[in-house]
């Protein structure tokens, strides 16, 4: 036990260099451009969001029906629509820029040549970070694509670290990978300097009623409290593995404190928030407060020691 005179704890990290107050940060998809929870949560108290999913170009999505709610989980086939990257910068980054927590732009593409174009663009501007998306499973082109193999994923994790000339890399990584290590290795060969893990799991369903696949892309990403176990597995066998050479970042079904406190004692150096918050956008101020709450009870002062040693 502690002394209520005790100092608080310190839940700050460094992610590539990048200070974030907190390990909390919202996850790409699930959070718009941040202003559009500013009026329901204190945004300003996150450690970082990750903005919506960001191609050189605008695009317009998928086409039919988008979500699909599943016991204990969402699926979703958006299809990366956004306005693209100029206009992203010209017309929301500016109010991102502004709510205070540090901002990580999630950068996808079709091409190896969008990719690094986009990555060129957003090096010019204020973002804090990339965060390379190469897990993406509901698009048809590039996407997930990319992230299934080394030699793939290495690619285009290559071309974009060249275009970033001072800003760090963070590179997204599907679940799907055949060998998840081999393509972690790749990218940090190639220049990445943290990864994310786990991006959706490709799923499916089929309107019973209607005797047709749901979606029009078929497959869709799978998250929510559904796959947290399986993403905790992978996120310890990674730190493991990689023991580690760049910091990760876990999330896939965090839902409150005590998700977030595992992937952080499985090794990871911050988490994710993402489907948790459309059901409950004050999930993640919740998990912040849960992490300081634990870390006082059990005289942890530092957010470093709270991972399993060995």
């Amino acid at each position: 036990m502690t002394s209520k005179n005790a100092a608080p704890p310190d839940l700050s990290v460094t992610i590539a260099g990048l200070r974030l107050q907190n390990p909390v940060i919202a996850a790409s998809g699930t959070f718009g451009y941040g202003r559009e929870y500013a009026g329901i949560i204190d945004v300003s108290r996150l450690g970082g969001i990750c903005t919506k999913g960001l191609t050189l170009n605008p695009r317009q999505g998928n086409t039919g029906i988008r979500l699909w709610e599943t016991p204990s989980g969402l699926l979703n086939s958006i299809g990366l629509e956004n306005p693209g990257i100029p206009a992203f910068i010209e017309n929301e980054l500016p109010h991102l820029r502004a709510l205070g927590p540090a901002v990580i732009a999630n950068l996808s593409g079709s091409t190896v040549e969008e990719y690094a174009e986009g990555a060129a663009l957003l090096n010019a501007s204020s973002v804090d970070m990339i965060e390379l998306n190469i897990s993406c499973p509901n698009v048809k082109a590039g996407g997930m694509t990319f992230g299934l193999n080394p030699e793939a994923a290495a690619s285009v994790t290559a071309p974009v670290r060249r275009a970033l000339t001072g800003k760090p890399l963070m590179v997204k990584l599907s679940p799907n990978a055949p060998d998840l290590a081999a393509v972690a290795r790749a990218c940090i060969n190639a220049g990445a300097d943290a990864l994310s893990l786990v991006n959706t799991f490709k799923a499916m369903a089929i309107d019973v009623q209607k005797r047709r696949p749901v979606f029009d892309n078929i497959s869709a990403g799978l998250s929510g409290p559904a796959i947290k176990p399986i993403a905790l597995r992978m996120v310890w066998e990674l730190c493991r593995e990689l023991k580690p050479a760049v910091p990760i970042i876990g999330f896939g079904g965090i839902a409150g404190a005590n998700d977030a406190l595992e992937f952080l004692m499985a090794g990871a150096a911050a988490i994710q928030v993402g489907s948790a918050t459309f059901a409950h956008p004050a999930t993640m101020i919740e998990i912040i407060d849960g992490i300081a709450d634990y870390m006082r009870r059990c005289g942890i002062a530092k957010l470093e020691d709270i991972a399993i040693r060995g």
